[in-house]
């Protein structure tokens, strides 16, 4: 087996479902799971102060952007002593993880990462996350694990799909999935796919795309059934912190999903922003949330979210 860098959480998850965990020789500083990863050594580090608000941390971006300033770095030195014959990396956001450029131009500056090969994930859907277990396995050498772990996810897939695929749309609820909270960002990509197997409408953002921000008078008139607060790379404790600000955004309470107690905060850093095998976890959540009568709790991750209202 090779040795493998990953410099992306999701990747990290792909990389341990696959049975190659002790393959894994660096990781991101954002990889947390399982929880053997916390043991290997990271190799990039963010150049944003995480620890500030909503609103700071998006001021941050901006101001790093507008300067052409990376947000994350990436520690060569240690990537190239380390030698891995493989690095997982991604090509879809520089605001999410390592830019994949700087991943290039790393590899072709140090000689000790000669002969390294690199593999890009950018999924923008659910059949994406599942090509690039297909890719990750072919390209560690596990193409079995891979199809064996694609199998498993996809039966999950569909017996979420067989239960609520034959609800009329009056009984599937406006759903809206805020992304980031100061400014308003709705989740797209993945999402609005994951949402209408799970038996809800998306009526805001668009699938395949990335997220965007919106202006809280188009959701107030939109009015969700349902409100689930996911902002990216916060863990719940944080999320449940950061939701306390929507309560001052104008007509909060005149919104029919905050009138019948249907707020909810998930764990946005374990499940809904992560392209990795957990996505299917965040459907089986988000079915769960927008029909409880009709869809269990996943049990293995029913400390995933809370009731905000």
């Amino acid at each position: 087996m090779p040795r493998i860098a990953s410099l992306l959480s999701a990747a990290t998850e792909m990389l341990f479902a696959l049975g190659l965990g002790e393959s894994v020789v660096a990781v991101s500083h954002e990889c947390d799971w399982p929880p053997e990863a916390n043991r290997l050594p990271r190799v990039t580090m963010s150049h944003i102060a995480a620890t500030a608000s909503s609103a700071a941390i998006d001021t941050q971006v901006r101001e790093l952007a507008s300067a052409g300033r990376p947000l994350y770095g990436l520690d060569v030195e240690l990537l190239g002593r380390l030698a891995p014959d493989l690095i997982v990396t991604q090509q879809q956001c520089d605001v999410c993880a390592v830019s994949y450029a700087d991943v290039l131009t790393a590899v072709a500056d140090d000689p000790r990462l000669a002969g390294c090969r690199i593999v890009a994930l950018n999924p923008r859907g659910l059949s994406d996350v599942l090509a690039d277990l297909r890719r990750v396995g072919e390209a560690a050498g596990a193409p079995a694990a891979a199809e064996n772990c694609i199998a498993a996810l996809e039966l999950r897939i569909k017996a979420v799909g067989s239960r609520t695929a034959a609800l009329a749309e009056v009984e599937r609820p406006r759903f809206v999935c805020v992304e980031w909270t100061e400014p308003l960002m709705l989740a797209a990509n993945w999402v609005p796919e994951i949402v209408e197997l799970a038996g809800g409408r998306n009526g805001l953002s668009i699938g395949g795309r990335h997220s965007t921000y919106h202006a809280w008078p188009d959701v107030l008139d939109y009015d969700p059934q349902v409100i689930v607060v996911s902002p990216c790379g916060f863990d719940l404790h944080r999320t449940l912190q950061e939701a306390t600000t929507l309560t001052t955004v104008p007509s909060w309470n005149e919104m029919t999903a905050v009138r019948t107690g249907r707020v909810y905060a998930v764990d946005g850093s374990a499940y809904l922003n992560r392209s990795g095998p957990r996505l299917v976890d965040s459907l089986e959540i988000l079915a769960h949330l927008l029909h409880p009568a009709l869809i269990p709790a996943p049990h293995n991750a029913s400390a995933g979210w809370q009731r905000l209202a």
